[in-house]
């Protein structure tokens, strides 16, 4: 199936049965991962993609692989990778935490209004990088220039589409074949983290509570060590596999490397009085690796 199965914004890997991981490719629509769950008479899918056409090949693969309409969508968290392929599900019930549908109500009209009134800027930007791309051959200005492209391809006919049912804590799926638990512990990476854990398959989906061989982002609203307490406790229960939201599938041994990470993070920030430091080696062949640097601003700030 796999084989015959391509697309220029994610991999599609079956993670166990009737669980598919589509894990995002650089330079592509997706940004952050996705993937979906066939239930035996529902489907479940797990976050949205950045846009419209990733968004829209996910919904076609796994519509085919489970010969029925998507019936339940899943956002995360509120950010725009994981939810900004919304309209391309209208037709399923798309579901969120309440605070994750007040933040995405509340906070993402005005960015997309930003991006579509700034498209000509973009275009003029994307030209930009291809003049210098004509003079190297760097594939990550390469890449750079196709993930804007797939941006500035879906910006004219983009909407927001709203969750259309919210949760507090927790939601159970029944399906005929398997079942799904969706809850969230409170904010980590972002104001409101929900995963989605399979027990049968022992397969969970973390969003971007979980990175893999990935550095993780923290941003303002970010709570490190609330963070680390619900990676502690998701780390408490039977699973093998791992989705993330950005990078391969990985396992709990993942999550602890996460857990170190920000606990390591925080205790630079506290003590260092340096404007810049080096990547430990052991996260040196992580992608994304400026993000290091960005965290280690964010956590002084915050600790400051």
């Amino acid at each position: 199936m796999n084989g015959e199965f391509f697309s220029r914004h994610f991999s599609l890997e079956k993670v166990s049965e009737g669980i598919y991981a589509a894990i995002a490719k650089e330079g592509g629509g997706s940004v952050g991962n996705a993937g979906f769950i066939d239930l035996g008479d529902q489907t479940i899918v797990f976050d949205t993609f950045n846009t419209q056409q990733a968004a829209e090949e996910l919904k076609s693969i796994a519509t085919k692989i489970t010969n029925r309409p998507v019936t339940f969508v899943i956002n995360s968290h509120w950010h725009g990778d994981h939810i900004r392929g919304n309209q391309v599900f209208q037709d399923s019930t798309i579901i969120s935490s309440q605070l994750t549908y007040e933040k995405i109500k509340d906070l993402q009209p005005t960015r997309i209004r930003q991006q579509i009134d700034n498209i000509q800027d973009l275009t003029n930007y994307i030209h930009s990088l291809k003049a210098q791309m004509r003079k190297t051959n760097d594939i990550k200005l390469a890449q750079k220039i196709s993930f804007l492209s797939e941006v500035e391809t879906s910006l004219p006919t983009l909407e927001l589409v709203l969750p259309k049912q919210t949760f507090k804590e927790e939601i159970t799926f029944h399906g005929t074949k398997r079942s799904a638990k969706l809850f969230t512990w409170g904010g980590g990476h972002s104001y409101c983290d929900a995963v989605l854990f399979i027990p049968n398959e022992k397969v969970i989906f973390m969003g971007d509570l979980l990175f893999v061989n990935s550095h993780p982002s923290f941003f303002e609203e970010s709570n490190p060590e609330q963070w680390i307490q619900i990676l502690k406790k998701v780390g408490s229960l039977d699973f093998q596999k791992a989705v993330p939201g950005h990078g391969p599938i990985g396992t709990k041994k993942d999550l602890l490397e996460v857990s170190d990470y920000i606990a390591e993070m925080i205790q630079i920030a506290i003590t260092a009085n340096l404007e810049e430091i080096l990547i430990p080696f052991k996260y040196q062949n992580w992608t994304s690796p400026e993000i290091y640097q960005q965290n280690f601003q964010s956590l002084k700030e915050l600790y400051s």
